[in-house]
């Protein structure tokens, strides 16, 4: 039986029109029980088939122009061409490419998606940035896999939803090494006792994106720990799916 169309939510950013992002919601889908309804991750435990079956119904209902390129995530710093390199061997957090059609993807539950964008449209990368991953540089190498348009404009960045810093308590490790590798802990922290603080993984990105020169879109008001209607959170229920942020450009 085929479900409803996939609901997704888009990012607010001054981008080209042929640039397309948007991030999925957790219904409508096939999968049941923790994993309800459009898992698209196929590590956490659920059923494969659904997992296909839900896979097929994001392909139908979004018209992509191709499969999208899955990573196998490793909370690190790679950023693959998603036009150069096979799913198999894209053991990665972010994918760029140059190309139309070629649709880049990461899979979130309470992580960051960052999606990034050259001025002239003529380029797109999209990152999968949780704490590890913004601490280990994939910002960086986000911005540095795209470049520069060759008009000069500057890089746009734009997030997907995320956890809130309301419900990100982390301890004195996490925001040492954040702080150590360049976060701005003056701004992306605030303490929540007993040696606990609250962390804003958008505020964190964003940081370093300034930083970098990109110009950064309004932070958004998504937050996947407090939304279980919309939102898998990983932190929330521990066992879960994933959404799927995705990012192309139109020929």
């Amino acid at each position: 039986m085929m479900r409803a169309a996939v609901k997704t939510v888009a990012p607010q950013w001054n981008v080209p029109r042929r640039v397309r992002a948007l991030t999925t919601l957790r219904a409508p889908g096939f999968s049941r029980g923790a994993y309800a309804e459009l898992n698209l991750a196929a590590h956490v435990g659920d059923d494969g088939d659904l997992v296909a079956r839900n896979r097929a119904l994001l392909q139908q209902s979004l018209q992509l122009p191709a499969p999208p390129r899955w990573l196998r995530q490793r909370h690190g710093a790679v950023v693959v061409d998603g036009a150069k390199v096979a799913e198999a061997e894209a053991g990665a957090d972010g994918c760029f490419t140059e190309a139309a059609g070629v649709v880049c993807a990461v899979l979130s539950a309470d992580c960051l998606p960052v999606f990034l964008c050259r001025g002239d449209g003529s380029a797109v990368a999209l990152l999968h940035a949780g704490w590890r991953g913004i601490a280990a540089g994939i910002v960086e190498a986000g911005v540095a896999a795209l470049g520069n348009s060759g008009n000069g404009a500057p890089l746009h960045a734009a997030f997907g939803p995320a956890i809130g810093a309301e419900a990100f308590v982390v301890g004195d490790e996490v925001r040492a090494a954040l702080t150590l590798t360049g976060g701005d802990g003056a701004g992306a922290f605030r303490p929540a006792g007993g040696g606990r603080h609250h962390a804003d993984l958008y505020a964190l990105a964003a940081g370093r994106l300034r930083r970098l020169g990109v110009s950064v879109a309004p932070k958004p008001e998504w937050c996947t720990f407090r939304d279980g209607s919309k939102f898998f959170s990983h932190r929330r229920d521990k066992r879960c799916g994933r959404m799927a942020s995705l990012l192309w450009l139109e020929p």
